[in-house]
């Protein structure tokens, strides 16, 4: 098919309008098996492209085990490993089921997730909730008590105070959240400090009524919602993928519209390519690491919150964010310079995610396979460092692999000829 470069261009501002036009709204919080569609009781699901269950190495392997456990399909590791290679207990993707996961993903189907409606284009996606900043936790490779008792803490004592409160609202759109957070020093990736006490902002009145009826547990929830900077990372990743699916199928487009890591490599998706992964090894990292861990130490075991990058947040708003040199290394004017230099592979800038630091200009947004392989400037992207005994080691910027775009491209060239 050809397909001349006016053509592309316009089929990638279309793209670039739905991504801009999109209107990501919190509607619900319940369990993965009452909204996400296919899940059954038998299912877990990980990040990054699908891999067969005997490919999965390292944290992102012992991850999916401990959501088996969690859900008590096994009884200890054995049966679980056993159930897991006769298909008993079936692996997916987050993507293919409307999902997107941090690090190593695991969905399993008593697991509460956050609804959010594109009210826009009316797709929907789904996040599962933050687990509390212990850095052992499940989704950097790490089952135990103290992690169960975790996600049953959450599960059963932070998320129905969320629920009932959200559901005397009609709905809380997180883009006004997103865009004020942009201008009080979040880049709503590795930093969501102000945007965790924005939506909580939104929830107080609700709560105080919830709190009539027992303060204890509204006192819990509030403390979970404040006291890291994460909770609204799972907020932001599930409006970014009901964003980032609003410019999915669009032919002729060369806009990137998923990008994620496994235990393998890097991945990412292009609108008008369908759903195919092109992958590649894996990213480049600069980490600043916690103390008493090495570089050696560095694990990949899946990531799929860069969803923030593929819509321009995260390391394409770094520059909104000059607390991050502390937590991830670097310096202000190195992150300044990296977000100036994403113009360059992008669609367009974002009309409502501005940065104040560069005159209130708007976030690189939409990036381009082909700008990506005529420029060689890779995106940059905020990501939290995994060790390879579980559990969280650091935080950093990676860059993914230049072939997984230059894949990309061929493909596109031979679809549209152009």
């Amino acid at each position: 098919m050809q397909h001349s470069a006016d053509r592309r261009t316009e089929a990638n501002l279309l793209a670039f309008e739905r991504l801009t036009r999109s209107d990501p709204v919190l509607v619900d919080v319940r369990p993965a098996r009452e909204f996400v569609p296919n899940f059954t009781p038998e299912t877990i699901l990980t990040s990054g492209p699908p891999l067969p269950w005997s490919d999965y190495t390292g944290g992102q392997r012992d991850a999916i085990i401990g959501g088996a456990l969690f859900e008590n399909l096994a009884k200890d590791r054995g049966e679980a490993i056993a159930k897991l290679d006769a298909g008993e207990i079936r692996v997916g993707s987050c993507h293919d089921f409307g999902c997107v996961g941090s690090l190593a993903g695991i969905y399993t189907a008593s697991m509460p997730v956050f609804v959010v409606e594109n009210r826009a284009f009316g797709n929907v996606a789904y996040c599962n909730i933050y687990e509390g900043s212990n850095p052992r936790r499940l989704n950097y490779g790490v089952y135990d008590e103290g992690v169960r008792d975790r996600l049953l803490l959450v599960q059963n004592d932070i998320v129905p105070v969320i629920a009932e409160a959200l559901r005397q609202t009609a709905g809380i759109p997180l883009k006004p959240i997103i865009k004020r957070a942009l201008g009080m020093g979040d880049e709503l990736h590795s930093r969501n400090t102000a945007a965790a006490l924005l939506f909580l902002r939104e929830l107080v009145p609700n709560l105080l009524s919830l709190a009539a009826s027992g303060s204890e547990r509204v006192v819990r929830a509030v403390k979970a919602m404040t006291d890291d900077q994460y909770f609204f990372l799972r907020l932001s990743m599930a409006a970014g993928k009901a964003t980032a699916d609003a410019a999915r199928g669009i032919e002729g487009s060369s806009m990137v519209t998923a990008m994620a890591f496994n235990c393998r490599g890097f991945a990412l998706r292009v609108s008008g390519l369908g759903d195919t992964w092109f992958k590649g090894p894996h990213a480049s990292v600069e980490a600043k690491l916690f103390e008493g861990h090495s570089e050696d130490e560095i694990s990949w075991m899946g990531g799929e919150s860069i969803i923030a990058e593929t819509i321009g947040l995260g390391g394409f708003a770094q520059a909104s964010a000059p607390a991050l040199q502390n937590y991830q290394g670097g310096s202000y004017e190195t992150m300044i310079a990296r977000n100036k230099e994403l113009y360059a592979i992008t669609v367009g800038e974002n009309p409502d995610y501005l940065i104040p630091a560069l005159g209130f200009r708007g976030t690189p947004t939409g990036i381009d396979i082909l700008k990506v392989v005529e420029s060689k400037v890779l995106p940059v992207m905020d990501i939290g460092i995994a060790g390879r005994d579980g559990g969280q080691i650091g935080a950093g910027v990676v860059r993914p692999p230049l072939s997984c775009f230059e894949a990309a491209a061929d493909a596109y060239r031979q679809r549209y000829g152009c």
